[in-house]
């Protein structure tokens, strides 16, 4: 829609350059009924400039006078071809790849978005947009159908999963790098916090008891007479078991060579070659898996999960000091940080984006031409008639001005050289 005031501006200089035209017209029959040929010449030579200019004007918006005169209404006639020109040249002028990467590699995106992140209220305000992306993005996941169609989805993805080749680069991964151990080593160390826990000693005591008073009961009964009941007995054999375990899971931890190391090392290759060749293992694997995914309950578990987190994501997000607001923002400081500190990483961010361009550069060079030549094409033709007039009419009416003046300095050229050379 067109400002009032540019219409109101478009319309007063229409005013002026027509009632020019009107006065030299009228100037024209009083020069000629006086008898002053000076004044006529000026006047005669000024109204067919204002006229010609007049009709130039109209007729790249319309049909002069409402005549359908050949090579008139240029700017509605030729819409199409306008629309594509201009699509072309936005497209090839300001959208050619070689250009925007150029750009894009001495503008230095990565040096600005470290020196941006460096500002903690930077940070602060990308963590509030993407908690808000995130919020979304969980609002859109309430849809039921949304739903329906992910747990559908990652029941068809898990299903179509092998498993079993899964497994065994996961556990190959870890045979190779030697992490399998270590792994057994945190094993090692943490069932040797588990055996000093109080409450673990005591129920070791306590099942000594049983078993004796159980199994032993004259044992039991005897060891009243040397003064020590069953919870001594407890207690002692208990301490002797716990000592002799520690014993062995210091030995095994001290002694990278230990049989029970070897012993995990042929295990696990055990179990790698039956998972990559054993046919009637991974069936039993695949079965399982299948089974898993078959029981009714997952879909709840799922969704139970999905609904704990979705919950306190509300919670979270709701709160004034949200845990995951405060997390996103100090991501973003510590990535601002890593960016200003390390030149390799911000090269690298360099060139990832130069090469994200570079691969989608043409097809949106190509998708904002069709675009911007699909919506100017779209346009009504008084509509667009209208919006470019009120741009440039205000211009062109001094054309109308000009081609008076101009026309009348005309007339008085030739005059005057009539009466040089008669």
């Amino acid at each position: 829609m067109a400002h009032p005031d540019k219409v109101a501006a478009l319309g007063r200089m229409k005013a002026i350059a027509t009632g020019l035209a009107v006065a030299v017209g009228l100037l024209w029959v009083l020069a000629r009924h006086q008898g002053w040929p000076w004044l006529a010449a000026f006047a005669e030579a000024a109204l067919v400039g204002a006229l010609a200019d007049w009709f130039a004007v109209v007729a790249l918006f319309r049909h002069p006078l409402g005549l359908p005169i050949p090579h008139t209404a240029i700017l509605p006639r030729n819409k199409a071809r306008i629309a594509d020109n201009l699509a072309e040249f936005i497209r090839d002028k300001f959208l050619d790849t070689s250009a925007l990467v150029a750009r894009l590699r001495a503008v230095d995106p990565a040096r600005h978005l470290a020196g941006w992140l460096a500002r903690p209220e930077n940070a602060g305000l990308l963590a509030g947009r993407l908690v808000v992306v995130l919020a979304e993005s969980v609002d859109f996941m309430e849809d039921p159908r949304v739903r329906r169609l992910f747990l559908h989805a990652l029941r068809r993805r898990a299903g179509a999963l092998d498993l079993s080749d899964s497994m065994g680069q996961v556990l190959d991964t870890l045979k190779d790098q030697g992490r399998h151990q270590a792994l057994f080593d945190e094993g090692l160390r943490r069932l040797s916090h588990w055996l000093d826990e109080p409450s673990v000693r005591q129920g070791f005591a306590g099942m000594v008891v049983d078993v004796a008073s159980r199994e032993y009961p004259k044992v039991v009964a005897m060891l009243g007479l040397v003064g020590m009941n069953a919870e001594e007995l407890g207690e002692r054999v208990s301490t002797g078991l716990i000592g002799a375990v520690h014993g062995m899971l210091d030995e095994i931890a001290q002694d990278p060579e230990h049989p029970r190391r070897q012993a995990v090392d042929e295990l696990l290759a055990r179990y790698i070659e039956r998972l990559g060749q054993d046919e009637a293992f991974r069936s039993r694997v695949d079965q399982a898996k299948r089974d898993f995914l078959a029981q009714p309950g997952i879909e709840d578990y799922l969704r139970g999960l999905w609904n704990d987190l979705r919950d306190w994501l509300a919670r979270d997000m709701g709160r004034p000091e949200s845990r995951v607001r405060r997390k996103l923002a100090a991501a973003a400081a510590a990535l601002g940080a890593s960016l200003a500190d390390n030149p390799a990483l911000r090269e690298s961010l360099n060139e990832h984006i130069e090469r994200t361009v570079e691969a989608l550069a043409p097809e949106l060079r190509a998708g904002l031409a069709q675009h911007i030549a699909g919506t100017v094409r779209s346009w009504n033709d008084d509509d667009l008639v209208r919006e470019i007039e009120v741009s440039l009419g205000r211009d062109l009416q001094f054309i109308r001005l000009n081609g008076a003046f101009v026309g009348g300095g005309i007339g008085l050229a030739l005059h005057a050289l009539t009466q040089l050379f008669p």
